[in-house]
């Protein structure tokens, strides 16, 4: 099975080699930032590069199975085959989902933000089953959460929540995600059972290190002091150390409160704050390419991505890649990894169209 090709294997092995020989260069931690940040880099080339041999392994050992099982006949070893094969399917399916992530960031965590339309209770409900859907997809796909900002709903669900979900391709993954999620259903707050159709806006953006520098004028903030609500520990309605910093040029708002100290809950604000200007910057700089190559592009908030309908019938579906599924119950159990796929496959055509 040629998997080495497919893969780009020679040139996986080529990038690490290089790596490691600028590693032993005179005064490569001169700037121990960029020291760091090529030893990170290299890591992650080499974990891509031991989770394909492993692939190699496992379908070596599949082959040698399938060989006793076709001598045997053993019920056993037919079974533990279709065990392993099924495991190896992951694994493989895993691998070329990461293989698309070659954007500038993703391999960074993601800062995730989850804000319910208009529409009261319905939207806030709405919210809260999202922010639900992504924690089990984070937990399901060994990522931490911690939950950077919670405000909670005023009869049910949240006014608005934030994540930061950290672990290799973090954002990758998830950048799939920013837009507005439509939900249909027969609303458990309506007395007389009528369907209501209900929406949230999700943004995703990456994580910056101290490697991206990012100018923002302190006089530009306004930095305000609350206390906490919601998941916020022991320390809730105690202390005011939650912080609130707004951005007044472009009036980007920005929280935090997971933390126990005022400081750092600002220095949590402050990287929240770098991210959103750097997203700003760059979905402006989309939206410049997309003019001057005559292109109908519909980015950021207003851009409905997905909805997902409980009645009259079940249906989840992307608006962008048209991948569907009726599982919805498990889509909302956090199974996102097949809508994922679909439009990191969807993003790559439209990149290199035929």
């Amino acid at each position: 099975m040629a998997l080495g090709g497919h893969f780009d294997f020679d040139n996986l092995s080529e990038n690490i080699e290089i790596n490691e020989m600028k590693m032993t260069e005179p005064g490569f931690w001169d700037d121990q930032i960029k020291a760091k940040k090529l030893i990170d880099e290299n890591n992650k080339l080499k974990a891509k590069l031991e989770s394909f041999n492993n692939l190699v392994n496992q379908v070596e050992d599949l082959e040698v199975s399938l060989e006793l099982c076709r001598e045997d006949g053993d019920p056993d070893l037919v079974n533990d085959f279709q065990n392993a094969l099924m495991e190896t399917k992951q694994h493989l399916d895993k691998y070329r989902l990461n293989m698309l992530l070659n954007g500038k960031y993703d391999g960074n965590n993601a800062i995730l933000e989850i804000h319910p339309g208009a529409g009261g209770t319905e939207s806030q409900d709405w919210g809260s089953m999202l922010l639900r859907m992504y924690t089990r997809w984070a937990e399901q796909n060994d990522f931490k959460v911690q939950m950077l900002n919670y405000q909670v709903g005023d009869v049910a669900g949240i006014n608005s929540a934030t994540l930061m979900i950290s672990g290799e391709n973090a954002y990758g993954y998830l950048k799939s995600e920013k837009g507005v999620h439509r939900l249909v259903r027969l609303s458990p707050f309506d007395s007389a059972g009528r369907r209501h159709t209900s929406f949230a806006s999700v943004d995703v953006m990456p994580e910056l290190d101290e490697t991206v520098n990012i100018d923002i004028n302190p006089a530009d903030l306004r930095i305000d002091v609350f206390r906490a609500s919601g998941a916020g520990g022991q320390h809730v309605n105690k202390t005011s150390s939650a912080v609130r910093i707004t951005h007044e040029p472009t009036g980007i708002v920005v929280s935090s409160q997971a933390q126990r100290s005022q400081l750092q809950n600002r220095q949590t604000a402050m990287n929240m704050l770098k991210s959103k200007l750097y997203e700003l910057e760059e979905d402006k700089k989309a939206k410049q390419k997309a003019a001057l190559e005559g292109q109908q592009m519909d980015i950021g908030w207003g851009s409905q991505i997905r909805s997902y309908v409980f009645h009259p019938y079940s249906m989840v579906k992307d608006h962008r890649t048209n991948y569907e599924t009726a599982k919805v119950q498990s889509v909302m159990d956090g199974e996102l990894n097949p809508f994922i796929n679909a439009y990191l496959q969807w993003k790559l055509s439209q990149n290199n169209p035929k």
